[in-house]
Parts: structure tokens; C-alpha cells; sequence
């Protein structure tokens, strides 16, 4: 049986590299909601919880705002998807 890896909301996915894909789909909407923080969103194996994946690089920016790139993103930090 392979893995399984759960966002914390919690959602399943079947790898890791789903699982944060899938939380950056659910968290980037949140971005509207005040008391919502989805730059600290993390995913992990459903059996090893204790041990988190982040999602978003979510450094500061000029201006205060977090970077919404995936973590570990090559090139500079953006507020936008690059196309």
C-alpha cells in the first residue's frame, strides 16, 4: 500500500508532491478571508503527522505581504502564480 499524506483541513491526497499541490489550490482562495493564514499550511503522512511538508514558501515581502510561491521555488518570490 503506498503512502497517503493529509493537508491539514484535512484533505487526502496520495503523494506529496499531490498533497501540497492540492493545499495551494484550497489555500490561495482563503487569501480573502481575514483570519485565515494559508502561508502556513502544511501537509503529512497520515501516519507520521508530527512530521510536516510546507506548502508555501510564504516569505515577507516589501509591504508586509507573503510570498505565494510553493516552497523550496526557484527564482525570486512573487504574490503571483508565474504563467
Amino acid at each position: 500500500m503506498s503512502q497517503r499524506y493529509i493537508i491539514h483541513l484535512p484533505v487526502v491526497a496520495t503523494d506529496l508532491p499531490a498533497a501540497q499541490r492540492l493545499a495551494r489550490v484550497i489555500g490561495r482562495p482563503m487569501l480573502v478571508l481575514p483570519m485565515a493564514d494559508p502561508g502556513e499550511t502544511t501537509v503529512s503522512e497520515e501516519d507520521h503527522q508530527l512530521v510536516r511538508y510546507r506548502v508555501f514558501c510564504d516569505l515577507r515581502l516589501p509591504g508586509g505581504r507573503r510570498c505565494l510561491l510553493g516552497d523550496g521555488h526557484d527564482g525570486a518570490c512573487a504574490r503571483r502564480l508565474w504563467r
